[in-house]
């Protein structure tokens, strides 16, 4: 069998369709050997790795291709299926608050994840929600894992967390979702499948395709519990009925709507996103970043 080689940029229950090619077992139907890499170390990036040759597909983003273009530079990778079109990320507060508000994180202490995309995102969300961001006293506690240990240790009045790791300090007791982010912005191209333009044309390129989509149908249809007993080997410490249980949120939320393609909205929304973050400076074609995915 062929080795299939997939990296992310973030693990998360929210990268399922990609996570599920391999648990689920359709790569494996299409005769290839997967190997699930986790998340690209800090010394290098997707794309060195796409171009060098040694990964196939690597999650990301389609902001991650005008970081590139804002130099007046080719992307060396292209975005072929969108993974997520919504943010996956919630705000958990210390205590249960059935009565939240945004404008409750004015004057509080909130672990932001200051990672590029999520913070550009979750700033959009307070301002779409009408508060100022500036009003916050956004802390950046480090990594996504120094984040944890650190609202975990006391420090915060709220956090701000890809799934499951909010779901987890619930079911711990030391935190309580309160908000969506993915709920207050909508529809966005939030994350996407990338690999270089001779993959996408490519006889594996083809066969991963029909990988991706059943499992796109599969964690939009199978029940969360199914998806989760599937996945729990690639999520240890986490509870299977937390990953069970913010699996079933992601699917109810709409990120994994069947479509493969990047919609032109989705991205028109992402743009938006940064421009009101300063982390662009023009709105860049679809046509540079996103290209149609290989023919199955």
């Amino acid at each position: 069998m062929a080795q299939f080689r997939i990296m992310v940029s973030r693990h998360s229950a929210f990268y399922s369709p990609l996570i599920g090619t391999v648990a689920g077992g359709f790569l494996a139907e299409e005769g290839l050997d997967p190997h699930y890499g986790g998340e690209v170390p800090p010394s290098t990036t997707a794309p060195k790795l796409l171009t060098a040759g040694e990964i196939d597909v690597c999650q990301g983003a389609v902001s991650a291709s005008w970081a590139f273009l804002e130099r007046g530079e080719t992307p060396p990778m292209v975005h072929f299926a969108q993974i997520n079109e919504r943010d996956g990320f919630f705000v958990a507060a210390r205590e249960p608050d059935s009565n939240f508000s945004w404008g409750k994180l004015s004057g509080s202490d909130v672990l932001a994840d200051h990672g590029g995309q999520p913070l550009a995102m979750f700033k959009f969300a307070v301002h779409k929600m009408g508060v100022d961001y500036g009003s916050l006293n956004a802390i950046d506690a480090g990594t996504t894992a120094e984040i944890d240990a650190a609202f975990r240790s006391g420090r915060g009045q709220y956090v701000h967390q890809q799934g499951p790791a909010p779901q987890q300090l619930e079911a711990d007791g030391i935190g309580h979702v309160v908000a969506s982010v993915g709920e207050a912005i909508g529809p966005v191209a939030f994350s996407s499948i990338q690999g270089t333009r001779e993959f996408v044309a490519s006889e594996l390129g083809s066969a991963f395709i029909r990988a991706y989509t059943k499992s796109r149908q599969w964690v939009n249809n199978a029940s969360a519990e199914e998806i989760a007993d599937r996945e729990a080997d690639f999520f240890p410490g986490i509870d299977q009925k937390v990953l069970a249980d913010t699996i079933r949120f992601y699917q109810g939320l709409g990120c994994w709507n069947p479509a493969i393609e990047i919609s032109r909205g989705s991205y028109e929304t992402a743009l938006n996103v940064f421009l009101h973050s300063g982390l662009i400076t023009k709105r860049h074609s679809y046509d540079d970043v996103v290209v149609p995915p290989p023919q199955g």
